[in-house]
């Protein structure tokens, strides 16, 4: 689809799927689904996932690397314009690009703009309508109508991704759509994320969930130190960045209930995703322009300049 790679029929398949859309239409719970396993932050809150993840599956002989990209949608600051770049980029690095809509929410000025960004760049594309679950057919048809006639997708599917309605068939035309090739990782990986980014993002993940409407957007973590331990487990210290000292007034909460339960949370899951012992121990810093800095956008791989 986006891209075509000749390669000789070893038997098996593979090939970067890029998941795009507008911020909150579930991409990473699609990610997340195929996968089999958590590899991406899912938050009630848009623009949650800031990078390119990248997510492995298995299809029978085939591997999917599926590149769940940040939510596309009108950049206002630096990091905003970085995070949709990476989107497109990812995109335009992909062998398909599979565009995923919320079926609830309809044909917005996001999606509209993703129909004529793929236009603009020349990308084939596939789309999905996810949540399905919530809307009725003679809608959905209306609504994989009005998009196709904005873009001429390849292929429409109708999924729910949170309840796994249609996921498994748009796995199986996905794989039969890769190049020929061999496998690019271990059939049992599912991420190639290092250990370090992906406790920074499970952490991130249940501060938001703690925080609610309180700090949308206004933080950040980095895991600054991983340590080894003799007893096969892993001494972990994460720096929660926030832009205001109020606002590390209240990630700690009263008597550091709130910042105690993040943690909590956090070290529970990872070390049900790393299957070992995790010590965590989180910091709460104040750094009023960390989406500013440049070394921020390098550890996401996200260009600076955009």
């Amino acid at each position: 689809m986006a891209k075509k790679r000749t390669a000789p029929d070893t038997g098996t398949r593979c090939g970067v799927v890029a998941v795009m859309g507008a911020p909150n239409a579930g991409k990473s719970t699609l990610v997340n689904r195929m996968v089999g396993s958590k590899v991406s932050i899912v938050s009630p809150k848009v623009q949650t996932t800031r990078t390119r993840v990248t997510g492995i599956a298995m299809e029978g002989q085939a591997q999917l690397i599926l590149a769940d990209t940040p939510g596309v949608f009108a950049p206002k600051r630096r990091l905003d314009r970085a995070m949709v770049d990476a989107a497109w980029r990812g995109a335009a690095d992909a062998d398909i690009v599979l565009v995923l809509v919320d079926a609830k929410r309809g044909l917005d000025e996001e999606t509209r703009a993703i129909a004529a960004g793929l236009a603009e760049r020349k990308l084939d594309a596939a789309l999905a309508l996810n949540k399905i679950d919530l809307v009725k057919r003679p809608a959905l048809l209306g609504l994989a109508a009005l998009l196709n006639g904005l873009h001429a997708f390849s292929d429409s599917f109708m999924i729910s991704a949170e309840t796994g309605d249609g996921v498994a068939e748009l796995k199986r035309q996905l794989a039969a759509r890769l190049p020929h090739g061999p496998f690019l990782y271990p059939e049992d990986d599912l991420t190639d994320m290092p250990a370090r980014l992906l406790a920074a993002e499970v952490t991130r993940e249940h501060a938001f969930r703690q925080l609610h409407e309180e700090l949308p957007y206004s933080l950040t973590v980095e895991t600054e130190s991983w340590e080894e331990q003799k007893d096969g487990s892993a001494r972990v210290n994460q720096v929660i960045y926030v832009r205001k000292e109020g606002q590390r007034k209240i990630v700690i909460g009263q008597g550091g209930a709130r910042i105690k339960a993040i943690g909590s949370a956090a070290r529970g899951e990872l070390q049900r995703l790393l299957e070992r012992k995790l010590h965590l121990f989180l910091h709460v810093k104040v750094a009023e322009k960390w989406d500013e800095e440049r070394d921020y956008f390098k550890s996401w791989g996200l260009e600076y300049n955009s």
